[in-house]
């Protein structure tokens, strides 16, 4: 029998989770993962995600593959590990994937969504899905802040300094700000990332909402190329990774 590359689509809950990356003694999506596909398959695989989310990030659309030599058929697979697999992790979709395919160097672009809720009370049912800031903030003003991040930058500005990959160059396809109601999302898509680059952005956009920025300090923040220059790093919990396109 011959091994098959295994493409999986995965949403999840990432509440619980130290984030994709496997860890010793430490629950982690991509280790869950790992045990539950060995159970099925009988030998241990190896899973590379395309996105190493952070603790108590989520995803609607993480992109991950493995290499497998079994007999359950390709069309089985999500049913099988779903019944393995924690409520709060799911197999969207398992599909067969060339042998050339990767999950991290075939991707083209990435989309991210963060949610902030303004209401004055904790919206209970979704304060894992959010950063509940209750405080009118000027969506106007951070949507003008955020086309200013669209094109290629670097932006050192906006990474983690635990972040050490030798360039900071990266190409933002899309930022913009949407608000409904009490909720404020911001959608950032780039062919690649920074550590924690989503979250430091929107913690500056939030820093331009409350109007201690104008929406034009953006463009001597990525000139800065330092992170001191940026605003505060935003919750985990309102981080979803929601596409990824190859």
């Amino acid at each position: 029998m011959s091994s098959r590359r295994i493409k999986l689509v995965l949403h999840y809950d990432g509440t619980a989770y130290h984030g994709w990356q496997k860890q010793p003694r430490t629950p982690t999506i991509q280790g869950t993962l790992e045990a539950a596909i060995e159970k099925l398959c009988g030998s241990a695989v190896g899973v590379v995600g395309s996105s190493r989310t952070d603790a108590g990030v989520h995803a609607l659309g993480q992109a991950a593959h493995f290499d497998v030599d079994t007999p359950v058929p390709t069309e089985n697979i999500a049913c099988a590990l779903n019944n393995l697999l924690p409520e709060d992790i799911v197999v969207a979709e398992a599909v067969e994937a060339p042998g050339d395919f990767d999950a991290i160097s075939s991707t083209l672009n990435k989309w991210y969504r963060y949610t902030i809720c303004t209401a004055p009370i904790r919206p209970v049912m979704q304060i894992r899905y959010c950063w509940h800031r209750p405080a009118p903030l000027d969506s106007e003003a951070m949507g003008q802040a955020a086309a200013r991040l669209v094109g290629t930058h670097d932006f050192k500005s906006f990474a983690s300094a635990a972040d050490s990959r030798q360039s900071s160059v990266r190409t933002v396809l899309r930022c913009c700000v949407c608000h409904n109601t009490d909720e404020i999302f911001v959608d950032v898509s780039a062919t690649g990332f920074l550590y924690n680059m989503v979250r430091n952005i929107v913690g500056t956009l939030v820093e331009v909402g409350r109007g201690r920025w104008e929406p034009e300090q953006i463009d001597s923040i990525l000139a800065a190329k330092d992170r001191a220059a940026a605003g505060p790093i935003a919750p985990a919990a309102g981080l979803c990774l929601m596409e990824i396109q190859y």
